[in-house]
């Protein structure tokens, strides 16, 4: 990259930069967290602590918008001045470092304009996230625990917290299911991308013949509501058992029968939490649960209806897989909604899915 280029590089930052104030309200965000922070000084404020979390909720993401914008300006006035000395001096090291921070601000703007276009209702919330193992054994319930282990990552990098609702361990290895909630800002919007069939190809460690195994796990991602949505669900039903609750590899086994199963009978759904203690506890987040689920599938049932109406029905099945994880004969993922594929399946396993899900989300929106 030469001077013209990086010159030509600030200009089209410079014009982003100016379509992000455009498409911002930013002096409204500064008084509407001027407000929130004004209300989190009422001696009442705890009063109601769901009522607090989310005041502190809301103001955290008006702040980290506005804080993230004047960094991004911070950043082009940086690099122009740097712009400037390199042209001035003609220093290879500065030259260099131009690059470097060109590029790193480049990503910074790619990532703040996707936070922009994660507008649609309840990108922002906190995402219930199920991982089911395919048919298999214990092939596919050891690639279902991979899955896990890639969220977990992935979650931790992005700054979300990780709270496991739901845990069935393998009969030998893995997992039969397990279910995340997901806390952070833009949580589900994020993870709304991974929503689908998952197959992996490699030599099974399982296998004593050294073959080659192909195995699926689905993963299932729902926005978790509190008090956003009116979803009418009746108490006759609802069929409530409770049971006793064992951790993750036994571990905080509960003597008492905490963890709690319901079932919405018209529409056979199951949702399970033994995440807490408390039976009560448990049965409020059951009960969050099977909301996210019963609007998840009223939405899925209107989608349906407007697909058959165009004629884009297609088949949901083991086949319509959305990534392909090949450890074998050689080493690959790739996305095939997007085609973005990457070699490094490593870094892809230890939650480097950044990039698919980026390339998923813009695809959707020029869509």
């Amino acid at each position: 990259m030469d001077l013209t280029e990086i010159k030509d590089q600030l200009s089209k930052l410079s014009n982003r930069l100016e379509d992000f104030r455009g498409s911002l309200d930013l002096d409204q965000d500064r008084e509407k967290i001027a407000e929130l922070e004004q209300q989190m000084t009422d001696p009442t404020f705890w009063d109601d602590p769901d009522s607090a979390q989310k005041v502190i909720s809301e103001t955290n993401a008006l702040k980290d918008r506005v804080d993230k914008f004047e960094k991004n300006e911070e950043d082009l006035e940086n690099l122009e001045v740097s712009y400037e000395l390199v042209k001035e001096e003609d220093d290879a090291e500065l030259f260099e470092d131009l690059q470097q921070d060109l590029k790193r601000v480049i990503e910074q703007f790619n990532e703040f304009e996707l936070e922009i276009l994660l507008s649609e209702p309840y990108d922002k919330n906190n995402a219930i996230l199920e991982i089911h193992p395919g048919a298999g054994g214990t092939e596919s319930q050891d690639w279902a625990e991979m899955l896990l282990r890639m969220y977990k990552r992935y979650a931790e990098s992005k700054g979300f917290s990780v709270q496991t609702l739901d845990f069935l361990p393998g009969d030998d290895a893995g997992i039969k299911s397990v279910t995340l909630l997901i806390k952070g800002h833009n949580a589900y919007g994020y993870l709304k991308a991974e929503k689908g069939v998952h197959r992996l190809v490699r030599i099974s460690p399982f296998d004593s013949s050294g073959r080659r195994h192909t195995s699926f796990a689905s993963c299932d991602v729902m926005p978790e509501f509190n008090d956003e949505v009116e979803i009418d669900v009746r108490s006759e039903d609802l069929k409530i058992d409770t049971y006793r609750s064992s951790g993750a590899g036994g571990q905080h086994v509960n003597t008492t029968d905490s963890a709690v199963r319901i079932t919405h009978l018209p529409t056979n759904t199951i949702v399970t939490c033994q995440s807490e203690r408390s039976q009560i506890k448990n049965r409020e987040q059951a009960m969050k649960m099977l909301k996210s689920k019963l609007y998840q599938q009223e939405i899925e049932k209107q989608q349906q209806e407007l697909d058959e109406i165009r004629g884009e029905l297609k088949e949901i099945g083991w086949g319509s897989q959305i990534r392909s994880y090949v450890f074998h004969p050689y080493n690959m993922v790739k996305d095939h909604r997007t085609n973005l594929e990457n070699g490094n399946t490593q870094a892809v396993m230890d939650g480097h899915i950044g990039p698919f899900i980026d390339s998923y989300l813009r695809s959707k929106v020029k869509g």
